[in-house]
């Protein structure tokens, strides 16, 4: 009789590609609302009526304290030493801004990676760069390789000026990644210095982002794992929004980086977010009830207020958002792994329950990203 000289593995099962470690980090220098109004209002406020404008927003922002490599927005001007103490005169350039990055960018990058684990850190055998607020070559991907003494042969890749939604599309490229390669282990590193790029003209893009943004950098490995440690990565979305083209963008200038940030961008996330959400949802075979935790980029607090009436999302699946956007401010691509580190470790991992967890962020394009994650 014929015998089949193949055999099969029924126990075999499809690798789970997972988030195995995740460390954040900020700068040294903290600075309360409260103490970076003054400044603000030294430069935007013309007259007492627009300082009480500004003092309002602040005080309705949902951002209590932020951090940056810089002391100046809450120092005296005779203590400054990035700004000139007469503001009226030049401005520091983008050179100026750069060099500032170059020298702050790698030591807030190993400092989430401590906080990821450099044992860990060092298995990597790829290694992704993200940032909107410098670039240099060569750049912060090498200085990373460099600094953990990992081996020359590590690949390497950089994603630049994606905004807000780049820690997602790191994930995305990590996962694909490990896909094709059972034995990568993939480091990727958020770094944003967003405080380099204060500009003093007081239109209302430069208001509102002095008002926002804050100085961070994230680091997450992704790699094969079956162990019950870690959280399963087990689908990405994206959409554009064309019509929202213009009002979220980061350009080049001579004198720094230039943010457009429009009042409209809730609007359109009211109306667009919910069918992304479900179509993303529908990949992975979820239903908005299913989701136990929402891990929203907080780029504001009206943006997460409509993502939270627009699904009709309970406060406590939400609330870690608001808790980041209170402590940080808005720190770019590292902000939303700011978000999951504290799902993880505030209730994943207190909980000893499975979950599921949906990511979402947006940036220029307007672009949105989002991710779906099961923890067991």
């Amino acid at each position: 009789m014929f015998q089949s000289c193949f055999s099969f593995n029924l126990n075999w099962t499809i690798p789970l590609i997972k988030i195995s470690a995740l460390g954040t980090a900020v700068p040294d220098f903290e600075h309360t609302q409260d103490q970076i109004l003054p400044f603000m209002q030294n430069i935007y406020a013309a007259d007492s009526n627009e300082a009480r404008k500004i003092r309002f927003l602040y005080h309705q922002s949902g951002i209590q304290k932020r951090y940056s490599v810089l002391k100046d927005y809450s120092s005296p001007k005779e203590e400054w030493t990035f700004y000139s103490q007469n503001l009226d005169n030049a401005f520091p350039s983008l050179e100026k801004r750069m060099r500032c990055y170059k020298n702050e960018a790698l030591k807030l990058a190993v400092k989430a990676i401590e906080n990821l684990g450099l044992t860990k850190a060092r298995e990597a055998t790829h290694v992704i760069s993200v940032s909107c607020t410098g670039m240099s070559a060569p750049g912060l991907d090498l200085e990373i390789i460099a600094a953990l003494q990992l081996s020359n042969d590590t690949e390497r890749s950089s994603i630049n000026f994606m905004g807000c939604y780049a820690a997602i599309h790191g994930m995305k490229q990590a996962t694909a990644i490990c896909k094709a390669n059972p034995n990568a282990k993939v480091l990727v590193v958020c770094v944003e210095l967003c405080t380099l790029h204060f500009q003093k003209e007081a239109t209302g893009d430069n208001i509102m982002s002095s008002m926002l943004f804050a100085d961070g950098a994230a680091a997450i490995l992704i790699e094969n794992n079956d162990s019950n440690e870690g959280l399963t990565i087990e689908s990405f979305y994206a959409s554009i929004l064309p019509k929202g083209e213009k009002d979220m963008a980061w350009e080049l200038s001579s004198t720094g980086f230039q943010m457009t940030l429009t009042g409209y961008i809730p609007d359109l996330l009211a109306a667009d977010f919910k069918p992304l959400i479900e179509r993303a949802l529908h990949k992975a075979n979820k239903s908005i009830e299913e989701v136990d935790y929402w891990c929203i980029h907080p780029g504001g607090k009206k943006i997460v207020d409509v993502i939270k009436e627009n699904l009709g999302i309970e406060s406590s699946k939400i609330e870690n958002s608001y808790g980041v956007l209170n402590d940080y401010g808005n720190m770019s691509s590292p902000t939303v792994l700011f978000v999951l580190k504290r799902i993880w470790e505030n209730h994943l991992k207190a909980a000893h329950k499975p979950a599921t967890i949906v990511g979402a962020a947006f940036g220029p394009g307007l672009t949105m990203e989002t991710f779906t994650l099961s923890y067991a």
